[in-house]
Parts: structure tokens; sequence; C-alpha cells
């Protein structure tokens, strides 16, 4: 899934290169790019499917040339997670009607990627012998207010029966969610069969579900995007968890760590990237640092950055725009960008 705008990245992402196409750790390759290499021995390339805004084709096919074509489906407008899935999910059952699938956000970094694939793989066996959905829940390692929890059954088999999902929580609350040990951050990370799934539209969104049932005919065809531009915005704006999560019965959480984040905001890439000496995250080639501690700085371009006494400060360039902000008052960042 990478059809997200970013905004709370800007000015790196921008409405015309969101985050999920940059390099945002400074690794050489696109957060879109990390996340299908690490499906690698997992799923066949052939079997990869993206799912983008129409404006981003050129770039998906740029970053990931091996995926075919009728791979990278275009949405014609934003109508979150539910009708993206929905969309894949009857493609996927029309090719291959017993398909096992994993989905997963585009901008996501992964630290264990071994481990992941272990996960993924176990995960995929069991929806291939059970009709049931398995969520990935991360082991919280912070009492974390800004995730949604997943309270799992107390068994310790590692995939395990989900007893509620849990809003964005206070600090009291979360702390208390990381003192009880069921509880897991909710990675947005979901494996089903195709035909769980579908069953699972059909009775909970019903109308969704007629809709892309219906399109399946033109699906592969010539006639594909244009129905879909028509046929898409018409969808229910809903996410996949209110839509399916919360209210399905067959729903499993498998507990892992594997070092996830869900990059959200630039405090969260702070916690991802190497500290030098001073505490400072620095991507960028001729960044120097003077008196400067608890920083992140992403300036990617080949031009020279000096910075002198700045604590615990963002410092961020991308064309001709640079923000430079505390750290403490980034969720303003979106305010500051219009």
């Amino acid at each position: 899934m990478a059809g997200g705008v970013g905004s709370r990245f800007w000015p790196m992402s921008t409405p015309d290169m969101p985050k999920q196409f940059i390099d945002v750790l400074g690794v050489g390759k696109s957060l879109l790019q990390l996340t299908v290499e690490r499906f690698s021995g997992v799923v066949p390339a052939e079997n990869v499917w993206i799912v983008t805004s129409g404006k981003y084709h050129d770039i998906v096919r740029e970053q990931i040339p091996q995926i075919a074509d009728s791979h990278i489906l275009m949405e014609p407008c934003m109508r979150n997670t539910a009708p993206c899935i929905a969309y894949v999910s009857y493609k996927i059952q029309k090719q291959c009607p017993d398909a096992n699938i994993v989905f997963s956000p585009a901008d996501h970094i992964v630290l264990d990627v071994n481990h992941f694939r272990e996960v993924v793989s176990e995960s995929l066996r069991y929806t291939e012998q059970h009709d049931a959905i398995v969520t990935l829940g991360m082991q919280p390692t912070r009492p974390e207010t800004g995730y949604g929890y997943i309270k799992g059954d107390a068994e310790k088999a590692s995939i395990r029966k989900v007893l509620a999902f849990k809003e964005k929580p206070n600090l009291e609350t979360a702390q208390a969610y990381l003192a009880d040990g069921t509880y897991f951050w909710n990675a947005g990370i979901f494996i089903w069969n195709v035909n769980t799934v579908i069953s699972e539209f059909e009775e909970y969104e019903p109308e969704l579900a007629e809709r892309f049932s219906r399109l399946q005919e033109v699906f592969f065809t010539e006639r594909e995007q244009e129905v879909i531009d028509a046929e898409f915005p018409q969808c229910r704006n809903i996410s996949i968890d209110y839509a399916v999560m919360e209210r399905s019965r067959k729903t499993m959480v498998y507990p892992a760590s594997f070092g996830w984040s869900d990059l959200g905001t630039w405090g969260s890439l702070y916690t991802h990237l190497n500290l030098d000496k001073d505490a400072n995250a620095i991507v960028g080639q001729q960044v120097n640092m003077v008196d400067c501690r608890n920083c992140v700085v992403h300036t990617p371009s080949e031009r020279k950055v000096v910075l002198q006494g700045l604590d615990g400060y963002i410092v961020a360039e991308s064309k001709n725009t640079l923000l430079v902000c505390r750290k403490s008052e980034e969720q303003h960042i979106k305010e500051w960008q219009n």
C-alpha cells in the first residue's frame, strides 16, 4: 500500500514525492524499495502488487522495474485502506482463487528483516490452513501514545486470539498496557487467505463487496482503469480496521519483535537513525554540527550545511524549502506547510 502523502514529514515528503518513495534513512534505497526487498524469499517477485495513486505510477515503475504493470493498481483518489485492500483482493482472486496474501504499508521500517520473514512465513502457513485473519502485533518497548493497540489472549501460542482493538491511548493508559503484557502495537500488517478477507467484506461491508465483485469482469482488460476511475470515488472512505478488523470474529494476533516503526514523524525517524556522540541523527553528505545535540538533520542535497548551537531541533531541506523547528513542536508541521 503506497498511496499516502506523508504530510508530517514535510518538507522532505511532499504530495509530488511522498516519503515512501524517498531515501529517508540515507541507505540508498527508498522505503518502498526496502519494503519490497524485505519480502524477498517469502513472496515471489512476480507475486508482488502495489496499490498507489495514479500520479505515482511512473515513480513506482522506476523504483520497482521488475513488477508487472498489471500489478500496479492506481487509485484515482484516496479512500483509506478498506477500498484499497478490497480492490487488490478481488483482482488477485480472479487470477489466483486460493491466494494467501500479506498486506503491508510501503512506508514502514523493519530492522530485523530475517525475523520479519520468519513471522510472515509462519503467518502465511497459518492462513493457508485456517479461516483466520492474522495481524502482526509489535511487542511494546515503551508507553507509546501514538499507536493503536491490540489486546491478545493471555495464552503463550505464537498466534493467538484478538480480544480487542484499542485506539491511541493517553500516557497513563499506555503505561498500563505496557505493564499488562498482553497489549501490542498495531502495525497495520495483515495476513489472510483471499477467500477469508472477501467473505469478511461480504459480511461487514456488503456495498463495497458488491461493487468490487461486479468489477471483477473488467480486471485485466483495457477498460479496467477507466471503470476504476469512475467507481472507486463512490466507495465509502473507511479504514480496514473499522471496516473489518474490529468487527471480525476471525482475527488473530502474532506478537513479534523485529524492530518496527511506522515512521510517522520526524521524532520516530530520529529513534531509528545512528546517533553521533552528541545524540544527533544526520542524513546528509556535508553536515557539520557545532555545539549541537539531540537534533535530527535531513539534508540530502550536495550543498554544505553548518549548524551551531542547536539543541532538540529538526532541520530538513528539500529542493527550495527549509524547515527548522523544535522537535517538541513537530505536531504543527502540517499547519505550517500551508
